[in-house]
């Protein structure tokens, strides 16, 4: 019997799980497309190019994925899928059609839900409890094809998203172990997504995770556990010069705010932050220019 042939398309730890799932179900892995890593970038994540050359699979990273290079290689070799994991460039539709059985992809939330980019992210932020993986099919709109399979995962109240994002990488590994047998042999069933029950979400930027103090203690805590580390931090500006970045928190319910505005103390061996809305937390991590002086935090 013929084994099914597929073109990876995978990056960072969901393409380092996934790539691992087809190939545990036997998979011909042609040629991986991955990405080389940016010097700028906090490269906290595993090596999908580690893992190809492991298996003797060829990796390539092209600058784009319009390059009619990269769409004459795919067509010389026939895939039957095409797959993304992680990947973070558009695949166009003349490349998606080579996958003669089909194209899909891994994203990291339970589509409708939180289309786009960083949906980890987006999901802590906006105080998720729970998110997921989802495997569809690639069509020209991002994240809008039919699903085939999806995981959810919960969302703890104090879980930073690179910890969600770990469980996410595991759901993305059983969503895809689970489906790929029925997907291989033609059985598999794809779901319609309805897209008006969900919204679409763009990237970030490390300035995004400017702190404002007129917030409520839930949405700073909520900032700070989506864009810890290894995000680049929640973050302000002081008033005397300097900078702060609180990289971690923990909610005070039932604490009442010692100050009207907001503002940073210490209460024994605890470092506090009275919120606009009389809220407390505690910081539980942090660096930059705070010395455990009470501190008036800017506010517009």
């Amino acid at each position: 019997m013929t084994r099914p042939r597929a073109v990876v398309f995978a990056y960072h730890k969901v393409g380092v799980r996934c790539l691992s799932v087809l190939l545990a179900h036997a998979v011909e892995v042609a040629l991986v497309v991955s990405h080389e890593d940016d010097p700028q970038e906090n490269i906290w994540f595993d090596s999908v190019a580690e893992l190809a050359k492991l298996h003797g699979i060829e990796t390539i990273a092209p600058a784009s994925s319009r390059d009619p290079a990269l769409l004459a290689r795919l067509a010389a070799l026939a895939p039957d899928f095409i797959f993304s994991f992680y990947y973070r460039h558009m695949l166009p539709m003349e490349l998606l059609s080579l996958g003669k059985r089909g194209a899909y992809n891994m994203h990291g939330s339970l589509l409708p839900k939180y289309r786009g980019r960083v949906p980890v992210n987006w999901a802590v932020l906006r105080g998720e409890r729970e998110t997921g993986a989802t495997l569809h099919r690639m069509v020209e709109k991002p994240d809008a094809g039919a699903m085939l399979a999806q995981q959810a995962v919960p969302i703890l109240p104090d879980d930073t998203a690179g910890e969600v994002f770990d469980k996410v990488t595991l759901a993305a590994e059983m969503v895809l172990d689970r489906i790929l047998p029925a997907l291989l042999d033609g059985s598999a069933r794809e779901i319609p997504l309805d897209l008006a029950s969900g919204s679409y979400f763009g990237a970030r930027r490390p300035e995004d995770g400017r702190i404002d103090w007129r917030s409520s203690a839930e949405q700073i805590h909520n900032l700070v556990r989506a864009v810890a580390p290894p995000y680049p931090g929640a973050f302000c500006s002081l008033a005397a010069g300097g900078r702060l970045r609180l990289l971690r928190t923990l909610r005070q319910p039932g604490r009442m705010a010692q100050h009207a505005a907001p503002t940073l103390y210490r209460d024994g061996e605890q470092a506090l932050l009275d919120c606009a809305d009389g809220q407390v937390l505690r910081l539980l991590a942090w660096d930059g220019d705070w010395d455990g002086q009470e501190l008036a935090l800017p506010t517009p």
